[in-house]
């Protein structure tokens, strides 16, 4: 039976600085110039990028946010819900799998901007899944969140940014 374990070795997955496990399989060779993107980027970004993301057991990904819009794609595993704050402050939650029976969507888009997090709806199990971004994901453009800030901002969802967030250096 293939497990997580399996995954991250058949895959050369790696630990991604938001929790999970992830490899880089995409890079596009074309770029985007700086004057020709949106507001806020700090020089030229590939057209797209994508990877393999893969949460295992109580493991998750931590709230935080990028430049680009991100599209997550289901592969194997169980389903994962991903946590969105949109840019207006509304909260809304996406369950990504292969069961639309049970409200699961194999596709589904974060827009750029907005704080999202994700987690394993099965805890224990795992999911493998992939993620596209355009313009192509650049760490300048990555932002961790930090949840008294998060609180501060969103205090109707403190509850699930002290869930989807981890300790900072002097928080621990």
């Amino acid at each position: 039976m293939r497990d997580a374990t399996f995954w991250i070795e058949k895959l050369a997955l790696v630990k991604h600085p938001e929790g999970g496990c992830f490899r880089e399989t995409y890079r596009s060779d074309g770029t985007i110039p700086e004057n020709a993107l949106s507001a806020g980027f700090d020089g030229a970004r590939n057209f797209s990028t994508a990877i393999y993301f893969l949460l295992d057991g109580d493991d998750f990904s931590a709230f935080h946010r990028i430049k680009s819009d991100e599209l997550w794609h289901f592969y194997a595993g169980s389903a994962l819900i991903i946590h969105v704050i949109d840019k207006a402050g509304e909260y809304r939650r996406i369950r990504l799998g292969d069961n639309p029976d049970n409200g699961e969507t194999l596709q589904a888009a974060v827009p750029a901007g907005c704080w999202f997090g994700a987690c394993l709806d099965s805890p224990g199990s795992y999911a493998l899944v992939g993620c596209t971004v355009a313009p192509g994901f650049d760490f300048r453009d990555f932002e961790m969140g930090d949840a008294e800030e998060l609180i501060r901002l969103y205090p109707g969802h403190a509850a699930i940014i002290r869930k989807m967030t981890r300790p900072g250096p002097t928080e621990a």
